[in-house]
């Protein structure tokens, strides 16, 4: 099922109304807000550009929430807070009618789909090489791809309920045509684009238990490639805006490094209690242990890399092509060659933890934790206690619900 191919326009409306009153005005409904866009002003074709970047935008607002709550749910992170919505991702036990979930987490999600799949069912010059559906079928792309890797069951654009393989395939069909119409436009700018869609591609392919097509798409991907999202500091924007890691770690005094994750390894930067003044939100968490990786609203965050497509294609590759990634990759941080023992499961456990550690807190995790189910370690263990008081045991979810907010607005849901 290719959803790429959809062609219902996602509503037209992309922006929000506002009013504003001024005491030196009679009558305030006079008064024009610059802040207000007339939706009927908007020239696709003129304007396609700043859709295609908003729907860029808004897939990288999305991916800030999502390595946050999927953080708690996979045990990178404990949830330093006392909203009892966050708490039900550490303990692994997301109701469908958690406000949080559908608020931080699914309509996020689903406003990446909507905005970047409207982009793409414009009637655009130069279809088969335009920047605009390259990135457009890009960030769609990584869109399903999220939805994958940390839903049960998706849902876009009102529509049925699409199972995991659906949902991988639509990624997939999103990112072979960013990668085609990138390589034909053949500017710097849309081969960064279709390289970073190779990425996606790989992983996905990976996801969906395709190896040798993840093989062939990370050995695509250039030596030394990286792509990473930039941010800025704007007080009034926050949330759009700048690195989440960081705005839940000195705004919020969300997000706590987990025990497992507090290890000496120059991929694992940290702060311990009594090197900083931060303070948790939630007193009975314990000692705050902040996150340094992202350390200011600026942070940047890694999107996709010739790293992470080169452990792709180590995985695909088996056992052996394992432990050659395990070694390059202690040895690079500085670690003892592995000693540990060499059977195949064992091998995969630390691979695993090699991979967790290069891309701690970038939404790797539960992926890799879905696609290895009992190779990715450390995981919240189902009926243990969880670490604050007053809450129940750790549950046993390994995807999220979809929220009541989805299911009893869709006429698809019975």
């Amino acid at each position: 099922m290719r959803f790429s191919s959809i062609t219902a326009a996602a509503p037209r409306a992309l922006v929000g109304l506002a009013l504003a009153a001024s005491v030196a005005c009679s009558d305030f409904l006079t008064v024009k807000n610059p802040n207000v866009i007339d939706a009927g002003s908007i020239d696709p074709v003129q304007d396609a550009a700043t859709l295609a970047n908003s729907g860029q935008q808004n897939y990288q607002v999305t991916l800030g929430w999502l390595i946050m709550y999927g953080s708690w749910f996979t045990g990178e992170a404990l949830v330093a807070e006392t909203f009892p919505t966050r708490n039900e991702y550490g303990r692994r036990e997301v109701v469908s009618s958690n406000g949080s979930h559908n608020g931080d987490v699914w309509a996020p999600l689903s406003q990446s789909a909507a905005s970047n799949h409207f982009v793409i069912g414009l009637a655009l010059p130069t279809p088969d090489t335009n920047i605009n559906y390259v990135r457009a079928h890009t960030w769609l792309g990584y869109t399903f791809l999220l939805m994958a890797e940390q839903f049960c069951q998706g849902v876009v654009y009102g529509g049925p309920a699409l199972t995991t393989a659906n949902m991988l395939d639509s990624a997939i069909a999103n990112f072979t045509t960013a990668i085609t119409k990138g390589t034909a436009n053949g500017t710097a700018a849309a081969t960064t684009l279709a390289n970073v869609a190779r990425v996606g591609r790989a992983r996905a392919n990976l996801q969906a238990g395709n190896g040798p097509a993840a093989i062939a798409d990370a050995g695509s991907v250039p030596a030394n490639f990286t792509y990473s999202f930039s941010f800025v500091d704007d007080a009034a924007n926050r949330t759009r805006v700048s690195n989440r890691m960081w705005q839940f770690t000195f705004d919020r005094g969300s997000i706590s490094v987990a025990p497992a994750f507090r290890v000496t390894d120059p991929r694992i930067v940290y702060g311990a209690p009594g090197t900083h003044t931060l303070s948790a939100q939630d007193a009975t968490a314990g000692p705050f242990w902040i996150q340094r990786k992202y350390p200011a609203y600026t942070s940047s965050l890694r999107v996709a890399s010739k790293l992470e497509a080169d452990y792709i294609a180590a995985e695909a590759g088996g056992t052996a092509t394992q432990q050659t990634m395990i070694a390059t990759r202690r040895a690079a941080n500085s670690l003892p060659a592995y000693s540990g023992p060499t059977d195949a499961a064992s091998i995969l456990i630390e691979f695993m933890r090699q991979k967790n550690l290069d891309f701690w807190l970038e939404g790797q995790r539960f992926g890799d934790w879905r696609r290895n189910p009992t190779a990715v370690t450390d995981v919240p263990v189902p009926g243990s206690t969880y670490f604050k008081p007053g809450f129940s045991p750790v549950g046993n979810q390994t995807c999220y619900p979809l929220p009541l907010a989805e299911t009893d607005n869709n006429p698809n849901f019975p």
